[in-house]
């Protein structure tokens, strides 16, 4: 790993209002550029699967419950651990759910919900809170269990004709007995974006983040779009630029609620930073050496970041 030096100067611009200049201090750590950057385009040691082979093993199965939202975890050395069947038992729960959701590395996994009080040894985190805490294949493991908990919990009827669903035989979805309608968990497609002007990368605070915190421009996807439509829309509403050459590099699963990250870089053709009222607080041109806080490693907007950065 290496460092780069972060104390500089930069000109803030906030919500298209040129304001005085800032110091801005942050070590920022960027991958060393021989390594590969941690794009998930191969497949993981994850198979999905609607039902259990006959041959699992139901006490070593993992079970990423919730309890009131957050996910339930037995914490070893300062590190969440996912709970297995058998250690459930020394629990005064009661599962309200339960959906079988394949195996990791051959070990059942299953997604749950919970009622009941946890005993002394166990504890339960918001799903942000396994970021950067826990390998990869079991954060995004937690992301799918939330997803299909909340598609579970909101499909028990018909949204055609109010009948109550019955599970797919086949399929993860729920369909009506009435109507036929079938309901899949849900998927929302976003696009997020890295815009580069020469060597300087456009950073925006979102109007509900804390101060100092800066991450690449995103938004979802509307009906009729191309995703490419979606990147120069999205821009422009949220900081009035254009943008050009479209470069895709890879997606991530961001369950926050259902996201689906498209992950771009694109190259600055004009315009003046101008901030989308209620949206962006600020947005500014930042040099390699000057950057502000951004998001931790696991985040696909560093992802892009970093690839930039690395290909200077």
């Amino acid at each position: 790993m290496s460092s780069w030096p972060t104390n500089g100067k930069v000109s803030a611009v906030r919500c298209g209002v040129e304001t005085h200049q800032c110091t801005l201090v942050r070590v920022f750590a960027i991958a060393d550029p021989e390594e590969p950057l941690v794009w998930p385009k191969d497949p993981d040691d994850f198979l999905s699967l609607v039902e259990p082979p006959h041959d699992a093993d139901p006490g070593n199965a993992l079970i990423y419950a919730f309890l009131d939202g957050e996910l339930v975890c037995l914490p070893e050395q300062g590190t969440p651990k996912i709970p297995t069947q058998d250690d459930f038992r020394w629990l005064d729960v009661e599962f309200t759910s339960k959906h079988y959701m394949g195996e990791l590395r051959g070990q059942s996994c299953y997604a749950a919900t919970l009622n009941g009080k946890l005993s002394e040894g166990y504890s339960s985190l918001g799903l942000r809170g396994f970021l950067g805490r826990v390998d990869a294949a079991h954060f995004y493991l937690a992301g799918r269990a939330q997803q299909i908990v909340a598609w579970h919990n909101e499909h028990g009827f018909c949204g055609r004709c109010g009948s109550e669903t019955q599970a797919h035989t086949t399929d993860r979805a729920k369909v009506c007995p009435d109507c036929g309608l079938i309901a899949y968990p849900r998927l929302s497609p976003s696009i997020i974006v890295l815009i580069h002007r020469g060597d300087d990368v456009l950073l925006a605070r979102n109007a509900q983040w804390p101060d100092g915190m800066f991450s690449t421009l995103a938004g979802f996807v509307e009906p009729g779009e191309s995703i490419e439509q979606t990147v120069h829309r999205e821009v422009k509403e949220e900081v009035g630029l254009d943008v050009t050459n479209l470069r895709y590099l890879g997606s991530q699963s961001w369950p926050f609620p259902n996201s689906l990250m498209l992950g771009f870089h694109a190259e600055y053709a004009g315009g003046d930073i101008v901030c989308q009222e209620g949206e962006i607080a600020e947005a500014n041109w930042f040099a390699p050496d000057a950057l502000p806080q951004i998001p931790p490693p696991v985040a696909i907007s560093r992802w892009l970041i970093d690839d930039f950065l690395n290909s200077l």
